[in-house]
C-alpha cells in the first residue's frame, strides 16, 4: 500500500506536466534540470494544487484550504492502513456555504475529475439556510464535522442508504450509534429551494437528492473519504496533522527524484 500510494502521487505529478515548474531559483533555467532541492511541503502543496487546478475545483466553489484540508485527512488515513488500496475517490462537503448552493464534491484523485457537484442537507438542529452549530450526541439532529469512513450499502427508511464510520472521536465517533447515514431525501432539490430559499434539513445526515442519490452511493461506497467541514473553532483532527504525510514524502526522496530523469 506504501509504494502504490506514493507511486500513484508521483504519477500524477509527473503527468501533469508540473514538473517544469520544479527549477532552482537562481540556477540555470535552461538547462532543463529540475530542483533537487524542494522540501516536502512544497512538494506537497504542488500534489494537491495540481489536483485542484486540474479537476476545476475553483471553479466548482470548493475552496482551497478546505480541499487541501481533505486532502491531508486522505493521506493521513491511508498512512494508517485505513483504506484499501483502491480507494481513489475523495468527498468533500463544506457546511461554512448556504444549503442553497452545492456543496458537496466528489473528487477521482487517480483522473483529477469532479465526478458530482451536488446540493447537500444538514441537521435541524445546525441551523436553517446556514449550519453553525454542530454535535456528536445522541438526538441532537445536528451535523458531525470530521473525517469519516463509508461503508455498506443497506435498505433502511429512507430508501437505498450508506454507512458512515465517524473517524474523529468527539466529533464524529457516534455516527454509528446516531445513524448518520448518507440517504435521499425529496427535500434536497431545487424545488425546495424555490419553495423554502434553501434545501431541507435532516436528523444530522448528509442527505442528497433523490435525482443523485445512486450515483452518489454507487461512487463511494466501501471504504472511501468523506470530509465534512464546518464552522467550529473546536473540531481538531489527529488527520489533520501534516507531520505524517511530510516526515513519509521526506523519507522517500529517492522515489521523487525519478522526476528528473
Amino acid at each position: 500500500m506504501r509504494k502504490h500510494f506514493w507511486c500513484v502521487t508521483l504519477a500524477v505529478v509527473l503527468l501533469s506536466g508540473t514538473v517544469v515548474s520544479w527549477r532552482s531559483v537562481g540556477g540555470n533555467e535552461s538547462d532543463g534540470k529540475v530542483n533537487s532541492t524542494l522540501n516536502a511541503k512544497e512538494l506537497f502543496n504542488q500534489y494537491v494544487n495540481n489536483l485542484y487546478q486540474t479537476a476545476g475545483l475553483q471553479q466548482s466553489g470548493l475552496a482551497f484550504d478546505v480541499f487541501e484540508k481533505a486532502v491531508t485527512g486522505y493521506t493521513n488515513l491511508r498512512l494508517a492502513h485505513k483504506l484499501p488500496v483502491n480507494s481513489e475517490v475523495l468527498t468533500v462537503v463544506d457546511f461554512t456555504k448556504s444549503s442553497r448552493e452545492k456543496r458537496m464534491w466528489i473528487v477521482d484523485l487517480i483522473t483529477k475529475q469532479l465526478l458530482l457537484n451536488t446540493w447537500v442537507a444538514h441537521g435541524q438542529g445546525s441551523g436553517e439556510e446556514m449550519a453553525s452549530s454542530f454535535s456528536d450526541r445522541n438526538d441532537s439532529h445536528q451535523s458531525s464535522l470530521g473525517f469519516y469512513l463509508t461503508d455498506n450499502v443497506y435498505m433502511g427508511k429512507h430508501g437505498r442508504s450508506l454507512r458512515l464510520d465517524g473517524m474523529d472521536p468527539g466529533f464524529n465517533g457516534n455516527a454509528r450509534m446516531r445513524d448518520i447515514v448518507i440517504h435521499a431525501a425529496n427535500y434536497v432539490s431545487q424545488a425546495a429551494i424555490d419553495r423554502k430559499g434553501y434545501v431541507g434539513r435532516s436528523f444530522g445526515c448528509p442527505a442528497v437528492s433523490p435525482k443523485v442519490v445512486n450515483q452518489v452511493i454507487n461512487t463511494i461506497k466501501d471504504k472511501t473519504v468523506l470530509f465534512i467541514n464546518g464552522n467550529d473553532e473546536r473540531y481538531s483532527s489527529n488527520y489533520l496533522d501534516e507531520t505524517g504525510p511530510l516526515n513519509f514524502i521526506a523519507a522517500d526522496t529517492a522515489a521523487f527524484d525519478l522526476a528528473r530523469l
